[in-house]
């Protein structure tokens, strides 16, 4: 563990491979945690595994104190009235549960989803609880979590507030696999204003109260180019959005966070990451 928590890092790229790129990329900004993809985020392919590959990534994590976080494919909707969709989003979640235990990642975040229609609701609850109890139940005690990321609450968006987190962990029966991963720039899309004075404390106590503090996982740290409740998810860096700087160092001296690791998706790679990674280590103190 740093000396100082939470972990800092980012999202970072995997051309040429994680071993390589990944970390190389994790070792320029000063990262001390990092998020990849193990599979194309926009498709639903599911590569064979290079057990090389992963062996000589997860040395190189653990030479550099890394903890890893996998983000699984955004195609993934587990609410979807699309069978195909549904039955393609279980599979791919597992893959990616699969991927994450092989590369040694603590969790892995997968977007809350959306019924898409309005009347689906109800059945979207039932599906997700009947595709997705075998899959965490078949889970090892060295498998990584399932980290549920809401999204910005536009559409029919299953966890449109924090509040309805609790729908989502009653369809995984409070499984102990489960946690949460939030997006800052999603919440505040979502309409909570994390930018007014206090807001960050508010939000938090909120899911801490919804979910248990136990469960927040890990945080996505991210500005808006959007304002609060504008359910649009556009990324910002950190202090060029509408929620600025402050908050985050509020963020940070909230006790839920104390161990879940902040991740930048801001816009620009190793040069802009660098800095806020710089950046949101001083505001840690």
């Amino acid at each position: 563990m740093p000396k100082t928590s939470p972990r800092i890092g980012a999202h970072t790229p995997t051309t040429g491979g994680m071993a390589k790129r990944s970390i190389a990329y994790a070792e320029t900004i000063g990262a001390e945690a990092i998020q990849v993809f193990t599979s194309n985020p926009r498709g639903w392919a599911m590569p064979e595994t290079n057990h090389e590959a992963d062996a000589l990534f997860r040395e190189k994590a653990a030479a550099l104190d890394l903890e890893v976080y996998v983000h699984a494919p955004f195609l993934i909707n587990l609410g979807s009235p699309t069978e195909g969709t549904y039955k393609n989003s279980l599979a791919s979640t597992e893959f990616s549960l699969k991927r994450g235990k092989e590369i040694g990642a603590h969790g892995v975040v997968v977007h809350t989803g959306s019924a898409v229609n309005e009347d689906f609701v109800d059945k979207a609850w039932k599906q997700i609880h009947k595709g997705m109890m075998p899959i965490l139940n078949a889970l090892t005690d060295d498998a990584p979590m399932l980290l549920l990321e809401p999204t910005a609450g536009q559409g029919q968006s299953l966890v449109k507030r924090l509040e309805d987190l609790e729908y989502y962990l009653k369809a995984l029966e409070y499984h102990p696999k489960v946690g949460i991963c939030l997006d800052t720039c999603h919440v505040f899309a979502a309409g909570h204003d994390i930018a007014k004075k206090g807001g960050m404390k508010e939000t938090l106590d909120l899911l801490v109260e919804v979910a248990g503090a136990e469960r927040i996982q890990l945080i996505h740290a991210n500005d808006s180019m959007d304002v609060c409740g504008a359910l649009k998810d556009r990324h910002q860096n950190i202090g060029d959005g509408f929620i600025g700087v402050d908050p985050f160092k509020e963020l940070l001296k909230h006790p839920a966070v104390k161990n879940a690791p902040l991740i930048l998706e801001t816009p620009g790679m190793e040069p802009e990451h660098g800095k806020e990674v710089e950046l949101l280590k001083g505001l840690r103190g």
